[in-house]
């Protein structure tokens, strides 16, 4: 057996370790928002230690790949993917912390009947469900699953934009909880970037597999 052949799958390995770490730090925040823990919270600050670990390890598995064995094709598509996704997760890492320490700062746990209106369990379970079908489709280098990301997005990003006006409504009716509806509008902004940043990785696993580039597609098309 060949370095190359063991390497790779390492690499995919170690990415996917990675990409089940991160999402429990998104689980865990949506926990936490819903049960008011900041212990749960706390933890998410916590492990964004070994997620940074993780990254600059993956990272320089990469760069040490491309070095000594100069992949080409689909070997090489492969390695640059990781290499993108890799940060990509710790960006989406870095989101669920922030959101941590927002639910850290709340002096009271959000209302259920506040996060119907925001749709905001719903807007964290189209995030989880794009995160696990990413996870899937990089497992099994299925495009078609990762594909449906695509679908999801525009849930999430849909409600990102009806949540304005529900803010407005909230801060007039309750002046009194000004600084947790502004967090909560926050928070609301970072899930809408961290189902951004899992669209850009459905998008590496297509170029990864089909050797085809979806990045600024829609863009193109305008122009």
């Amino acid at each position: 057996m060949t370095h190359i052949s063991v390497q790779l799958p390492e690499l995919k390995k170690s990415i996917i370790e990675l990409m089940l770490l991160v999402k429990s730090q998104i689980n865990n925040g949506f926990e936490a928002l819903k049960s008011f823990d900041t212990n749960i919270a706390l933890q998410i600050v916590s492990t964004e230690k070994r997620v940074n670990a993780y990254e600059l390890k993956i990272d320089a598995d990469c760069e040490s790949y491309l070095a000594l064995y100069h992949p080409v094709a689909i070997d090489l598509r492969f390695v640059l993917a990781v290499y993108n996704v890799n940060s990509t997760l710790e960006r989406i890492a870095d989101h669920a912390e922030g959101i941590a320490r927002y639910i850290i700062k709340f002096d009271e746990a959000l209302e259920e009947k506040t996060r119907e209106r925001l749709r905001l369990d719903e807007m964290y379970g189209h995030a989880i469900k794009m995160l696990d079908n990413v996870i899937a489709a990089f497992e099994n280098e299925d495009t078609k699953l990762a594909r449906k990301v695509f679908e999801e997005d525009l849930i999430v990003n849909e409600i990102n934009r009806n949540s304005a006006y529900i803010i407005k409504l909230l801060i007039k009716e309750f002046p009194d909880k000004i600084d947790q509806i502004l967090y909560v509008n926050l928070i609301i902004k970072k899930i809408e970037r961290v189902g951004d940043l899992i669209k850009n990785m459905a998008e590496e696993l297509i170029f990864y597999t089909e050797a085809k580039v979806l990045k600024h597609e829609n863009r193109i098309a305008i122009i």
